[in-house]
């Protein structure tokens, strides 16, 4: 496999430090080996390939899913456990402008429908995932992103709380005011990862870890993949590596997805009094209005975890600069709790899009083989309801719940091809400089 960042980003460094890794123990899974035959092959263990995984086999089909390394060990396994609405960067107005009003609608409908489909199913299969918040509550970082917010909520876009509020909605810290959003919740990802995992074997699903898929051929009777030291035979195929995807399995992707780094922190849990301190004392998930924004939340167990985008390099020395830099905005956030060690710290990559919305459709030249990625940061509800539509598609049936067209728009190639990476230097550069202004 190919990938664009270096072998440092696809091994243990990031990852070590995860604090979900904790708080639920690592299925055991098989390797896969010798031959298998399956109606439906699926590339990744993640949100996306697991709710695929689900619903395929509570549909009768016969599914393998093959896991690159361990169960949850993407970044399914190692977000910052946000289920809300999103998917994608880009605004109302110019969906509006591309694709018309009833498909931006459309649009948006998806993302409400993703957040309840994972509380669906956290209800239908009893999993406990630590669950918190009611909705997410978005801080404005100065007056400028503030009367933004302010217009959003005369759109009935959500509920405007003003600067002198916050404190008494124990929301303090260095910000203008907030919008929330009552859509959404807070949860432990690896938690519903493995609730889903459970649920899906139980439905007849075969998953394997330690199995990456490194070839995938097109034959006249379907496909044959590669995948550690098996060989597997089957009519479909479910491409779901998001962030952690390769140039050339299949090549349809290459240069068509960019990964992006996220680092997060965790806190020993707080007191009551250093929550009083502070004033922060409220459960709902919250993030800023920055461009390359903050986001966290105070967890069940009162630790506190903060998460902050901007990473572009993957290397020991990259990713100890990457976590002084999330403490520092921590710190300068939270001064309060300046005192406070981080227990824990670890990095991901998320995945973006040239057109700035997530995908969901047939690889290009490939019948039979379907893709879904690109959730821009959002893949827990987002990546779940993609995986239902994956479903759909391998079994040759129309949607239950229909694809929006900027979901099914061809996905662009970036310029530069593997050097890519490149575009994103200036590109930061000019977001940080916004969020200065």
């Amino acid at each position: 496999m190919r990938h664009i960042f270096s072998d440092y980003a696809y091994g243990p460094g990031p990852l070590q430090g995860c604090w979900w890794a904790e708080t639920v123990a690592t299925p055991d899974w098989p390797s896969a080996r010798g031959e298998i035959a399956a109606d439906v092959a699926i590339v990744g263990g993640g949100y996306t390939g697991m709710s695929a995984a689900l619903h395929l086999a509570e549909a009768g089909a016969s599914v393998a899913l093959f896991e690159a390394r361990s169960p949850g060990w993407g970044a399914s396994g190692r977000n910052g456990g946000f289920c809300c609405v999103g998917g994608g960067k880009v605004s109302e107005s110019e969906l509006r402008s591309r694709f018309g009003a009833a498909q931006a609608e459309a649009y948006f409908e998806t993302e409400r429908a993703a957040v309840e489909l994972v509380a669906g199913l956290l209800r239908r299969y009893w999993i406990d995932a630590d669950t918190h918040s009611r909705g997410e509550t978005q801080l404005a970082h100065n007056a400028r992103a503030m009367t933004r917010l302010r217009r959003l909520a005369d759109r009935g876009e959500g509920m405007l709380t003003e600067r002198e509020d916050l404190p008494a909605q124990g929301l303090a810290g260095p910000f203008f005011g907030a919008l929330t959003n009552p859509v959404g919740f807070a949860l432990n990802p690896r938690k519903y990862l493995f609730g889903l995992a459970r649920a899906a074997q139980s439905a007849g699903a075969r998953l394997y870890r330690d199995s990456p898929v490194s070839e995938i051929e097109r034959g006249a009777s379907g496909f044959r993949l590669r995948a550690g030291a098996a060989s597997l035979r089957a009519q479909a195929v479910i491409i779901a590596t998001n962030g952690y995807s390769s140039e050339d399995v299949p090549p349809w992707l290459a240069g068509r997805y960019m990964p992006a780094q996220s680092t997060v922190l965790v806190t020993r849990p707080l007191s009551e009094d250093e929550l009083a301190a502070q004033g922060w004392t409220s459960a709902q998930m919250a993030f800023d209005t920055r461009e390359l924004l903050h986001y966290f939340r105070l967890m069940p167990d009162r630790r506190f975890l903060f998460g902050r985008r901007g990473g572009l390099m993957a290397s020991p020395r990259a990713e100890a600069a990457a976590r002084r830099a999330t403490r520092r905005d921590f710190e300068r956030m939270f001064p309060a709790w300046a005192h406070v060690p981080a227990t824990h710290n670890w990095s991901g990559m998320v995945c973006l899009a040239r057109n700035r919305v997530p995908y969901v459709g047939p690889v290009p030249g490939m019948p039979g083989m379907f893709a879904g990625l690109a959730y821009h940061g959002n893949g827990v509800a987002m990546g779940s309801h993609v995986g239902r539509l994956l479903a759909d598609l391998a079994r040759g049936r129309r949607p239950e719940h229909p694809v929006p067209a900027p979901m099914g728009d061809a996905m662009r190639r970036f310029p530069l091809g593997r050097a890519r990476r490149a575009l994103m230097w200036p590109l930061y550069g000019l977001l940080g400089l916004r969020d200065l202004l």
